[in-house]
C-alpha cells in the first residue's frame, strides 16, 4: 500500500470516527434539561453560576460562538476597552485582585470571563457552537422546545442572556454593498487587513468609534470621520494598578470590596442628576467644554464637535486621546452622516466627498430590536418581535407577557447610563433564583407548572417605568438616542438606582404572575396566583 493510499484511509477512518461523534453529540443534544441558558457572557454566565449555586445542575449554556465571553469575545478592535472601573465591572462573587489597569482592556476582561467559567465549574455545561435557532413554548407538555445548530432539546425554564450588544447593525447606505475596497463592523473586525497607509472612514462617533479613531490614526495615511451627532467626552482616567496595590488585594481582599464599594458609591450619588435633576448636569458640561479646549485649538472644529443636547442623554464617552487624535493633521471631521458610496467616493448628507480604500462601521448594535426576538415563538403562538412590535416591555425587566417560564437577563429598561451593567445582572440573578424556588414550591422541580407573567402586570409595571422616564435627561436632552425605539419611547435604561432595582427584584410576587398546570398536574399551593389548565393559552388578566 503506498504511503498516499495509507493516508487516504486513515483520513477516511478519521471523517468517520468525526460523523459518529456528531450524530452522539447530536442524540446527546436531543435532552431534557431543567433550565437552558442563552449566551456565555457576564449575564450567562452570572446565571450558571447562581444556578450551581442554588444546587441546580441540570443545565446547559448554550453559545454560538467557539468559546464564552460574549462581546468581550466578539468585540477585538484596536483600543477595545470597558469604560466601566475594573474592580465594578465584574462580579461580586468573583472579585479579582490582578486587573491591570483602572480600566481594562477587552483581553483582560475576556480572560476573567474565561477564569469565572473555569472556577465555578461551567465548563461541563457549555455547548459551544450551538446557536439557537428557534425556541417554541409547548402549551400541552409545559416547557420550551429549543432548536440549536447542533440538535434539539427542552427546557422547562430558559433564560436568555444573548445581550443587547450582540447583534451588529449594518447601515443601510446606497452602493455600500459596491464598495470597491474593505468595509467591516467594528465588533467583526477584520485583523487580516492592514491599515497602514491606507484612507480610511470611519463611520459614527458611539463608544467604539471613540477608542478606534486614535487607536488607527498613527498608522493610517488619511482618517475621515463621518459624525452624524457629536458626543460628550470626558477624560477617562486611565492607569496601571501597581504591584503593591494587587498584592493589596490578594493579602487583604476586603480592600478590593472597599475599592469596589467606593466606585459604586460615586456612581449611585450621580444617578438623581440623571433621572430627576438633569440642569445639574450643566457643571459637568462645562467641564466637557474644558477638555475638549484644552486639546481642540481650531475654533471651526471646536463647533464641529460640540454637541446640540445636554450632556447625558447619549452615554457620556470616556477618552484621553480621542480630541488629540482628531486634532492631528492626517484627520477629517466631517459633521455629517454617510449618505452615498460612489464607487471608492463616500458622499456625506452635507454633500461632502471624500475617497476611502476602507470602510469601519462603528454604528452599533440591535438593541431595542434584538434579533433573537424573532427566534421565541410563545404560548398564542406569535414570536416575542412580534409580542413586542410596539416597543419591549416586561415585568421587572425578566418576564414577558405570554411567553411562560421565559425570562432575560439584561431585559427591555435594565441598561444603565453611568455605571455598570454586572450590578443589574446580579440583581436579576436574585430574581432568577427566586423565581425557580417558586417554580418549586409549585411542584415545578419534576415539570408540568409554569409562571406566566400577567399583561395587566407588564403594562402596571412599565407604565410606573415611563411616567419615571420623563423627567430624566434621557428623554429631556434634546437628543435622539439608541436608547430609545422607533416610537421614541426609552425601552432601554432603568430610570433609578442600581439600589431601587435590586430590591425590586428582590423576589418573585405571585400576584403578578398566573400558574399554570398540566392537565391532570398536581403540585403545591399557587398563593395568589390563579391555577388554570396547562391547555388554555389567553393569560387570565388581573381585574
Amino acid at each position: 500500500m503506498s504511503e498516499g493510499t495509507g493516508q487516504r484511509g486513515q483520513e477516511r477512518e478519521h471523517a468517520y470516527e468525526r460523523e459518529l461523534e456528531r450524530e452522539r453529540e447530536s442524540e446527546r443534544e436531543f435532552e431534557h434539561v431543567r433550565v437552558a441558558v442563552i449566551g456565555s457572557g457576564f449575564g450567562g454566565l452570572g446565571a450558571a453560576v447562581r444556578l450551581r449555586r442554588e444546587g441546580i445542575t441540570d443545565f446547559v449554556l448554550l453559545e454560538r460562538g467557539d468559546s464564552v465571553g460574549g462581546t468581550w469575545r466578539d468585540n477585538t478592535y484596536p483600543g477595545c476597552a470597558c469604560d466601566i472601573p475594573s474592580h465594578l465591572y465584574s462580579f461580586s462573587f468573583a472579585p479579582n485582585p490582578e486587573w491591570p489597569r483602572t480600566f481594562s482592556g477587552q483581553p483582560y476582561i475576556r480572560a476573567y470571563l474565561e477564569h469565572v467559567a473555569d472556577t465555578f465549574g461551567l465548563r461541563p455545561h457549555l455547548r459551544l457552537g450551538r446557536e439557537v435557532r428557534r425556541m417554541r413554548w409547548d402549551g400541552e407538555a409545559l416547557h420550551w422546545i429549543v432548536e440549536t445548530s447542533h440538535g434539539t432539546l427542552t427546557a422547562d425554564v430558559v433564560v436568555s442572556a444573548s445581550g443587547a450588544l450582540s447583534d451588529p447593525r449594518m447601515p443601510e447606505i446606497p452602493g455600500l454593498d459596491a464598495f470597491p475596497g474593505k468595509v467591516f463592523h467594528s465588533a467583526r473586525w477584520d485583523h487580516g487587513y492592514d491599515l497602514r497607509g491606507k484612507r480610511v472612514a470611519v463611520v459614527g462617533t458611539g463608544a467604539s468609534a471613540i477608542q478606534i479613531v486614535p487607536a488607527v490614526q498613527p498608522e493610517v495615511a488619511r482618517l475621515t470621520l463621518f459624525q452624524r451627532t457629536p458626543a460628550w467626552v470626558m477624560p477617562r482616567t486611565d492607569r496601571a494598578i501597581s504591584r503593591a496595590e494587587r498584592a493589596l488585594h490578594r493579602a487583604l481582599p476586603f480592600t478590593g470590596t472597599l475599592r469596589r464599594q467606593l466606585l459604586w458609591g460615586i456612581r449611585e450619588a450621580q444617578v438623581q442628576a440623571f433621572t430627576k435633576h438633569p440642569d445639574l448636569l450643566g457643571v459637568v458640561e462645562n467641564l466637557a467644554k474644558a477638555n475638549m479646549a484644552l486639546a481642540i485649538k481650531d475654533p471651526a472644529l471646536r463647533a464641529k464637535l460640540t454637541p446640540p443636547y445636554r450632556i447625558g442623554c447619549k452615554r457620556i464617552l470616556l477618552s484621553s486621546n480621542y480630541y488629540p487624535a482628531l486634532a492631528r493633521p492626517n484627520v477629517d471631521v466631517i459633521a455629517s452622516g454617510l449618505a452615498e458610496v460612489d464607487g471608492s467616493t463616500l458622499v456625506a448628507a452635507d454633500g461632502t466627498r471624500t475617497e476611502a480604500d476602507a470602510i469601519i462601521l462603528g454604528t452599533g448594535f440591535h438593541v431595542t430590536d434584538m434579533p433573537i426576538a424573532e427566534r421565541v415563538v410563545g404560548a398564542d403562538g406569535i414570536t416575542l418581535a412580534e409580542a413586542w412590535k410596539d416597543g419591549m416591555q416586561s415585568l421587572r425587566g425578566a418576564s414577558a407577557a405570554g411567553f411562560p417560564n421565559w425570562m432575560t437577563i439584561v431585559g427591555p429598561n435594565t441598561g444603565l447610563g453611568n455605571s455598570s451593567m454586572v450590578l443589574m445582572i446580579e440583581s436579576q440573578l436574585n430574581y432568577m433564583a427566586d423565581y425557580l424556588k417558586k417554580l418549586d414550591g409549585l411542584g415545578g422541580r419534576a415539570g408540568g407548572v409554569a409562571l406566566a407573567a400577567r399583561p395587566a402586570a407588564v403594562r402596571a409595571w412599565n407604565d410606573r417605568v415611563q411616567q419615571r422616564m420623563l423627567r430624566t435627561v434621557w428623554n429631556t436632552g434634546g437628543c435622539t438616542s439608541w436608547y430609545t425605539d422607533a416610537s421614541g419611547r426609552n425601552t432601554t435604561l432603568w430610570p433609578g438606582t442600581t439600589t431601587e432595582f435590586r430590591r425590586a427584584t428582590r423576589q418573585v410576587n405571585l400576584a403578578e404572575y398566573e400558574v399554570i398546570r398540566a392537565a391532570g398536574g398536581g403540585g403545591g399551593d399557587g398563593g395568589d396566583a390563579l391555577s388554570v389548565p396547562a391547555q388554555r393559552t389567553r393569560t387570565e388578566v388581573v381585574r
